[in-house]
């Protein structure tokens, strides 16, 4: 190689380092200008990061301090708020002390102004005290004076005089003590019936019973006018069912929607118009369900019958009473007496009874149980023999009741004296509940009397099972025992009631007689 050539290469060789040296130290730059670029990013990153935190933590510091700020203020408004009701009552404490105080210096007050008083009433009576000892040591005085004046003028002794003055002064007194006593004696019998009418007056007031006047006749409302027609039945079959199984008559009119029940007895009207309302509402009406339903309404009505009962002793604060006798308590709702219910009077007896007991210190309540049972013989069904007074008296011995109103029922019994001061005022009471205007109705009592004696006469067979008076008496349906009759002494059964009614009964116009007889023969297909 020549030197021209070496002198090439270095000069090749040293262009190719500084070149390359060039390129590294403007590559250095470079690489040092992006590191200062991402430095410059960095640090805004940064700051940008720091000013958000600053701002954050600025604003939690604000909300902190709010909420700071907002509970003490809800505390200091609750603290406030109970030192403000703690003054107010202290004030209220505060005020009654003073009232309290005041009251005490008016009490103080008072009390000195009345110990002045009874001090200067306690000198004047000592004052009045001292002249009446003067006066009495005058008058013994003048007294013996006297005696001695008399003793001379008289020629008695003290003793004699003594005895002369005391028969004198007897005698005068004895005449003051009877005019006393007289004057005493129509004043007391003055007072006493005051009293009495005052007692009297107030009792009925206390009871304030209505006047109840108990009719013969039910109204039953129909749905509309075809149920008539249904009631009726075919050829008047299912009136003839109902009419025969309850004793009830059913009155079908030009009435608009309503059908008429007319029966005497309120039970058996009763039971005729449960039964009738039952059918209307289930729409089934024939012969079978007719009985069906007839046999339902008697139970439900020996249960209203109890409930009845229940229901007047809890009005009348009575209690512990057998459930027998509570249920002919409840029996007298369906009783009538003189056009009056049975109920009905004997409650507002037993109210008065219990009034008039209030006033003169007598047991209230044996007083209302004895006014409520008075009449608790008249509740027993018809059949019973013996009178309504000893039924009752046998009723009320055979459920434990005490004497007392064992003696109220007796009441009734003539020549029956009463025992205690309780069946007097029973009786007091039964005589003003029955003799005030509009209690009683002989008419309806005569019409019912009339018609429950055609029904006895007819139960005084052997054949007959039961009978019914309808038609306002102009009827009698007898129910006889298929078993102890025929057909044909059916008709003689007829006959002889026929004659019977004759001969014991006095009645307008005429009675038709019909005698029932039906066999019912009863298998079950299983």
């Amino acid at each position: 190689m020549t030197m021209a050539g070496i002198i090439l290469a270095i000069i090749a060789i040293i262009v190719v380092g500084f070149v390359g040296i060039l390129s590294f130290v403007i590559g250095k730059s470079a690489q040092k200008k992006i590191h200062e670029k991402d430095l410059d990013s960095a640090n805004g990153s940064a700051k940008n990061i720091l000013a958000e935190a600053k701002k954050k933590a600025e604003t939690v510091v604000k909300e902190a301090t709010l909420s700071a700020q907002e509970k003490n203020h809800r505390y200091r408004s609750s603290v406030e708020k109970e030192l403000k009701t703690r003054r107010a009552e202290i004030q209220k404490q505060e005020d009654r002390l003073l009232q309290r105080e005041e009251a005490l210096d008016r009490k103080d007050s008072a009390f000195e102004r009345r110990e002045s008083s009874l001090n200067r009433k306690e000198q004047k009576i000592n004052r009045e005290q001292q002249n009446l000892v003067t006066q009495q040591e005058e008058a013994n005085s003048l007294i013996a004076k006297r005696q001695a004046e008399v003793e001379k003028v008289a020629a008695l002794t003290q003793e004699e005089a003594r005895d002369l003055i005391l028969k004198e002064t007897s005698e005068k007194l004895a005449d003051e003590k009877a005019r006393m006593v007289k004057e005493s004696y129509y004043q007391a019998q003055t007072e006493a019936d005051e009293n009495a009418k005052n007692l009297i007056i107030e009792a009925i007031q206390q009871s304030s019973a209505d006047v109840v006047s108990e009719t013969t006749v039910s109204v039953v409302s129909l749905p509309n006018e075809d149920m008539k027609g249904r009631i009726i039945g075919r050829e008047g079959r299912n009136i003839r069912t109902f009419e025969t199984l309850t004793g009830i008559d059913l009155i079908i009119d030009d009435t608009p929607q309503a059908v008429v029940l007319s029966g005497f007895d309120p039970i058996r009207r009763e039971v005729a118009k449960m039964t009738l309302e039952k059918l209307i509402k289930d729409g089934r009406i024939h012969p079978a369900r007719i009985e069906e339903m007839v046999e339902k309404s008697r139970k439900e009505l020996d249960e209203r019958i109890q409930e009845i009962g229940e229901e007047t002793l809890f009005d009348l604060g009575i209690h512990s009473m057998s459930p027998d006798m509570i249920k002919l308590v409840g029996q007298l709702n369906f009783k009538i007496d003189h056009g009056q219910n049975l109920l009905s009077h004997s409650i507002e007896v037993a109210k008065l009874a219990g009034a008039f007991a209030a006033e003169l210190g007598e047991d209230v309540t044996l007083a209302k149980r004895a006014g409520l049972l008075h009449d608790i013989g008249k509740a027993a069904n018809n059949g019973v023999e013996g009178s309504h007074v000893q039924v009752g008296v046998d009723y009320a011995k055979k459920y434990h009741e005490s004497p007392v109103v064992i003696d109220a029922i007796k009441g009734y019994e003539e020549g029956h004296s009463p025992e205690t001061i309780i069946s007097e005022l029973v009786a007091v009471a039964e005589k003003i509940a029955i003799s005030r205007p509009g209690a009683h109705s002989e008419s309806l009592e005569s019409f019912v009397h009339r018609l429950d004696s055609l029904e006895k006469i007819t139960d005084s067979f052997n054949e007959v099972q039961k009978s019914y008076a309808i038609q306002a008496g102009r009827e009698i349906r007898v129910i006889a025992k298929p078993e102890d009759i025929t057909d044909t002494q059916a008709i003689v059964l007829a006959r002889q009631i026929k004659q019977k009614i004759e001969t014991e009964m006095k009645y307008p116009g005429h009675i038709k007689v019909t005698v029932i007889r039906e066999v019912r023969s009863v298998e079950y297909a299983r």
